[in-house]
């Protein structure tokens, strides 16, 4: 079995999500041991949501799926980057591929990415 240091981070480790083919960071989120386990075991990306406190499949409710390609592990075993096929084309809940749409450019913060989708069609309660 693969054992992370989950210690370090009060049970969660950060999980960067980068795009297999193109290497474009898409989002960062947090995983527990349980959603470690279960993206090794389902090969999608799961993460635990600090916001929720809960286990989230990436793409559970709006299809924009995370299938695991390649894993990487850091030198001190408390934090992965998942290379993965964004199914759907957006990682961003706000509907942008990227969760990184926005530079900071000239003293402001500039939208560099076109949406994919509209979140309020996507997440309607």
């Amino acid at each position: 079995m693969i054992e992370l240091d989950f210690k370090k981070g009060e049970g969660l480790i950060p999980a960067v999500a980068q795009d297999y083919e193109t290497s474009d960071v898409l989002m960062l989120a947090y995983m527990n041991r349980e959603a470690w386990l279960k993206t090794l075991e389902t090969g999608r990306a799961t993460y635990w949501s600090r916001s929720r406190n809960t286990l989230w499949v990436k793409g559970e409710t709006s299809g924009n799926v995370q299938i695991v390609r390649e894993i990487l592990v850091d030198c001190d075993l408390d934090t992965v980057v998942l290379k993965v096929d964004q199914v759907g084309g957006a990682a961003c809940h706000m509907g942008y591929r990227s969760c990184f749409y926005r530079r900071v450019a000239d003293g402001e913060m500039k939208i560099i990415s076109e949406r994919i989708f509209d979140p309020e069609e996507v997440y309607k309660k």
